[in-house]
């Protein structure tokens, strides 16, 4: 973090900065703490345009939880970094609370549930087409279908995968298989609902509330495009090996209850979710050399190449 950037946002808030810490951060950008004369901030540099980000935030705000956006400044040049500055909320990462252990599988499937729920709400938003937003009035630009796209999208991929992480037969099986399953999406192609696009555990706060819990917020907006919401579900369920027993059972359930009613789910709607996952799965593996995450992704690849497309989330 830059010295200039920090104390520049503090003046742009009237307050200045007593101390700063560094979190955890996406592969595109640094996140900060930043403890001022007046309270706490979380200030992210670089990645995507992130007045498009407040935009989308905005506009979930209404019915999720999300942080407010206090500050937004754009890059001017490589000494200036596009910049976005959100309200902290305090909260347990969903990451960590997974991770210690100490879950019962009862609870654990009342976390799922309500965090399913919670990612369910975000389907309420709706746009006229579907594809990516190009401005902070969330215009969206038209994409063509995904049926149309997951092959071409998939075999550009492949072509950028790093040396040593998929063999040259992994990433050919890996095309071949995504082509076969890519007409499962045209029943979906229609949907416009706002896609998180990134929702896992690390994006999710949580906080235990009397005997339940309670989702704080969800966080990171920036791959956030207008389609369909099984990607969500799937995204989150991605590394689902992972988690406490009980957690996805959860989660599956209280999505599927949430689904906003106009916008009934499809009988197949996890399968689904997992082909629409294929699109993040081949853009992950790209990541360079040493990346954890593109490291899981290429062994989830792996996993489907040898025994198909799960049809679970």
């Amino acid at each position: 973090m830059r010295v200039e950037e920090l104390e520049g946002i503090a003046a742009a808030l009237g307050s200045r900065v007593v101390t700063t810490s560094v979190l955890a951060g996406g592969f595109s950008h640094e996140t900060c703490l930043l403890t001022l004369a007046d309270g706490q901030v979380v200030a992210r540099f670089g990645g995507t345009d992130p007045a498009i980000e407040a935009g989308v935030m905005a506009a979930a705000r209404r019915h999720v939880p999300v942080p407010d956006v206090l500050l937004v400044t754009p890059g001017e040049d490589e000494s200036v970094r596009p910049a976005m500055v959100i309200e902290y909320v305090d909260g347990d990462a969903l990451s960590g609370v997974l991770a210690k252990g100490d879950l019962g599988q009862v609870e654990a499937g009342e976390l799922g549930a309500e965090v399913g729920r919670v990612v369910a709400e975000v389907a309420v938003v709706a746009f006229d087409r579907r594809g990516f937003f190009v401005d902070a009035d969330l215009t969206v630009k038209e994409e063509d279908p995904w049926s149309q796209q997951l092959v071409e999208v998939v075999e550009a991929c492949m072509a950028a995968v790093p040396e040593g992480r998929l063999d040259g037969e992994t990433r050919r099986a890996w095309a071949e298989l995504c082509a076969a399953h890519s007409s499962a999406l045209e029943g979906v192609d229609g949907h416009t609902r706002l896609v998180h696009a990134d929702i896992n555990p690390k994006n999710v706060l949580v906080s235990r509330v009397g005997g339940g819990w309670r989702v704080d917020a969800l966080l990171d907006w920036e791959f956030s495009y207008s389609g369909c919401p099984y990607g969500d579900a799937a995204n989150m369920a991605r590394f689902g090996a992972d988690y406490p027993a009980g957690f996805l059972d959860g989660f599956r359930a209280g999505f599927a209850e949430q689904q906003p009613a106009d916008l009934p789910l499809v009988e197949d709607w996890a399968y689904v979710g997992r082909v629409l996952d294929m699109f993040a799965l081949s853009d992950l593996v790209t990541r360079p050399v040493g990346h954890a995450v593109a490291d899981q992704a290429a062994e989830q690849v792996r996993r489907w190449v040898g025994c198909g497309v799960p049809d679970r989330v």
